[in-house]
């Protein structure tokens, strides 16, 4: 009798620890933090096709995304996919891109970290509330706010902010806005 017991509580234990750890990986994925891998080459060469990042749920239930923010959204004409991008525009701010340039509030930003100077314009236009301007780093090869289908994007379809680089392994990064899009105001 007593080894019949013993077994149950054992078989008990297991159970009680799969399921505490299914409903914390739960909690986790649904609260807090999400894998993605990025998919195509619309953030070269800041992010690569099959890159794995950490993308960070918690932040924007507190404060509101900001200039350079790298974050993963949903794509408003399919929300069943998600796009990764950079924020450019805040709410308020009037973004125009012309001769290959990129201004916000008619402060020309300087970008570092894109592939080539954007080929396609886009007219001065002001982001509405709660929305927010995106921009691949790989500017001519990114499907982002200056196309309809995306346009500006409601800061609800906004999934979290990437954090962290995690595979390959070589590639290990902690993200941090560039400061030339930061000081933006």
């Amino acid at each position: 009798m007593k080894r019949e017991k013993k077994k149950k509580s054992e078989l008990r234990e297991w159970i009680e620890t799969i399921v505490g750890s299914v409903l914390l990986a739960a909690f986790l994925i649904i609260f807090v933090a999400q894998s993605f891998v990025v998919q195509g080459s619309s953030m070269s060469p800041t992010l690569e096709n099959g890159e794995r990042l950490v993308v960070e749920k918690v932040t924007y239930r507190f404060s509101e995304p900001d200039y350079g923010d790298i974050v993963v959204f949903k794509f408003p004409y399919n929300p069943q996919e998600e796009f990764i991008k950079r924020i450019i525009g805040l709410p308020g701010d009037t973004v125009m891109i012309s001769r290959g340039q990129v201004y916000v509030n008619g402060e020309l930003i300087l970008e570092d970290y894109i592939s080539e100077p954007p080929l396609m314009g886009f007219s001065p236009q002001v982001v509405p509330e709660d929305h927010y301007f995106v921009l691949g780093d790989n500017r001519n090869n990114s499907l982002d706010s200056r196309d309809g289908r995306v346009g500006f994007v409601p800061k609800d379809l906004i999934v979290g902010r990437a954090v962290w680089r995690y595979w390959p392994v070589t590639q290990l990064e902690v993200f941090r806005s560039p400061e030339v899009v930061a000081n933006i105001q």
